[in-house]
């Protein structure tokens, strides 16, 4: 089943290009990273496939629902965790979760027990009543994944979500992820650690708002007889480089 799709998606900011003619399949219950340097659309690209910006052109779907059209029934069964997820360092971690349980509207009859398994399989039962800003970075992190899977979504959008955060609590955060797999949950991340990327099924590499490439990392090693990802990416974005008009 195709979870997410796009189909020459475009936005447009004034005359910059943020996301050019993007043509995008992902799989359910697939790990799909988005690596690029700062700049290279993958933001604009969450926020188009999220339905919280209006493409300049072309169109998108998600859980095959259409990101303009169905901008509100798509929100059931996503969540987007953004660099700056909102948490509300003066609530305590359960008092966090609890407030973005009556955003999503789950029911609080059912809300204990979803409670109670996100914060076992994050590693936070313990520090329930610990207040938001005294946490560690890391522990941010865990308990914004928390918050925005309190309502069980088919599809996790991650901008960037381990970005500063130390390798022990990235490592932590990459094995909830994989425990999400056996769920089918699909999960569409941006990330600037190469070593994150290798952990994708596939990845793909944006550059100056256009998809240079999609495939495994394997793949794409393979292609550029590269040993790493970061010298496959080199070699492709100073390809497309020497491709542009001077």
């Amino acid at each position: 089943m195709i979870t997410i799709k796009a189909e020459n998606l475009t936005r447009k900011f004034g005359t910059l290009t943020a996301l050019d003619h993007l043509n995008l399949e992902v799989e359910e219950g697939e790990i799909f990273g988005l690596v690029g340097p700062d700049g290279a659309g993958k933001t604009t690209t969450m926020r188009l496939l999220t339905g919280i910006l209006d493409p300049s052109e072309g169109q998108a779907w998600v859980y095959n629902k259409h990101t303009v059209k169905e901008a509100e029934p798509l929100k059931e069964h996503i969540a987007y965790m953004s660099q700056r997820f909102g948490l509300y360092e003066e609530l305590s971690v359960l008092e966090n979760i609890h407030f973005y349980a009556d955003v999503y509207g789950v029911a609080k009859e059912k809300r204990e027990e979803a409670i109670d398994r996100l914060l076992g399989f994050s590693g936070l039962l313990p520090f329930k009543e610990r207040f938001a800003g005294k946490l560690s970075g890391g522990m941010k992190q865990k308990l914004g994944l928390a918050c925005a899977l309190i309502h069980t979504p088919k599809v996790l959008f991650l901008d960037e979500p381990t970005n500063g955060v130390d390798p022990v609590s990235r490592r932590d955060f990459w094995n909830i992820l994989y425990d999400l797999l056996k769920e089918k949950v699909t999960i569409f991340c941006s990330t600037c650690y190469l070593d994150e990327a290798e952990r994708c099924r596939r990845v793909g590499l944006m550059h100056k708002g256009k998809l240079l490439r999609c495939d495994t990392p394997d793949n794409i090693k393979k292609e550029c007889h590269a040993k790493t990802l970061e010298q496959a990416f080199i070699s492709i974005i100073n390809e497309y480089e020497s491709q542009q008009p001077k």
